[in-house]
C-alpha cells in the first residue's frame, strides 16, 4: 500500500465527515443535536468509495469493532479513518515497540481468489466459514482451469496434476517453468498433495459446526496456507490433448 496515498484520503474524508451544528441567526435558535458533516454528500459518497478500500486493508474488521451511534450516517466511517491514521503513522513505531518487527501478514493481500471469496465473512468474524468459501473458489477456478465439472477438490488436483500425458476431456495442469523433468515432476506432486492436505485438514474441519470457531491468526495462517495454493494454480498452464 502507498501509506502517503493513503493518509492523504484518510485525512480528506476525515475533514469532509467532521460534524458541525448549524448556525444560530435571524430569530432561529437551534436547540438539541442538530450536527451534520461539513463536506456535501456527493463528495462524502465519492470518498468513501475509496476509504472503505483502504479501511478493509488497515482494519480488516472497522465495520463490527468501530461503534455506530446510530444517529448520522458517517460517524462509524470518521472514527474507524481517525483509527486508521493512527495505525499507518505509527505502525512502524508499534511494531517495534509491542514485538520483535518480524513480517506481517495481511488477509487483504494474500491471492485475489482467497480474498475475494473469504472478504465478507472474514469482516463479520465467521472465519471458519470464511476458510470454507476461499476453498470453494480454489476449487471452482481449477475446475475452470480444465473445463471440468464431474472432479473435485482432491481428485481434481490429482487429475490435473498427473504426470500422465492429456487426454481429449481429461487436460492437465503444467506448475509454471514445468519442463517435464524430475524436480517438475515432484511439483507437480507436491501441488496434489498440498491440495489433499488444504481439503482434508482446512475445508473438512470448517464444515462442521460443532468445531470451535478459529482465532483470528489461526484463520490468517490457514488463508496464507490456501494463498500458496491458489497462486500456484494461478501460475500453472493447460496442457490439452
Amino acid at each position: 500500500m502507498d501509506v502517503e496515498w493513503a493518509l492523504e484520503e484518510l485525512r480528506r474524508f476525515i475533514g469532509l465527515t467532521k460534524l458541525r451544528q448549524p448556525a444560530s441567526g435571524g430569530g432561529v435558535v437551534f436547540m438539541g443535536d442538530f450536527a451534520s458533516p461539513v463536506g456535501r454528500n456527493d463528495d462524502i459518497v465519492a470518498a468513501a468509495q475509496v476509504v472503505e478500500q483502504i479501511l478493509d486493508r488497515v482494519l480488516p474488521r472497522w465495520r463490527t469493532e468501530v461503534p455506530d451511534d446510530g444517529k448520522e450516517r458517517w460517524v462509524r466511517h470518521h472514527q474507524a479513518a481517525i483509527r486508521a491514521v493512527t495505525a499507518l503513522e505509527r505502525q512502524t513505531e508499534l511494531a517495534e515497540r509491542f514485538g520483535d518487527n518480524a513480517p506481517s501478514i495481511s488477509a487483504a493481500d494474500l491471492h485475489p481468489w482467497i480474498w475475494s471469496a473469504a472478504r465478507s465473512l472474514w469482516q463479520s468474524g465467521h472465519y471458519r466459514e470464511a476458510i470454507r468459501a476461499a476453498t470453494i473458489k480454489i476449487n471452482a477456478e481449477t475446475q475452470n482451469r480444465v473445463s471440468r465439472r464431474d472432479v473435485a477438490e482432491t481428485d481434481l488436483f490429482k487429475q490435473a496434476y498427473s504426470d500422465d500425458p492429456p487426454q481429449p476431456g481429461k487436460p492437465r495442469l503444467r506448475p509454471a517453468g514445468d519442463d517435464g523433468g524430475k524436480t517438475a515432476k515432484s511439483l507437480r506432486r507436491g501441488v496434489a498433495a498440498l491440495a489433499e492436505g488444504c481439503f482434508a485438514a482446512l475445508r473438512n474441519p470448517s464444515s462442521h459446526d460443532e468445531i470451535q470457531e478459529l482465532s483470528e491468526q489461526e484463520a490468517v495462517e490457514q488463508l496464507a496456507t490456501l494463498s500458496v495454493l491458489a497462486r500456484l494454480v494461478d501460475g500453472s498452464t493447460t496442457a490439452q490433448a
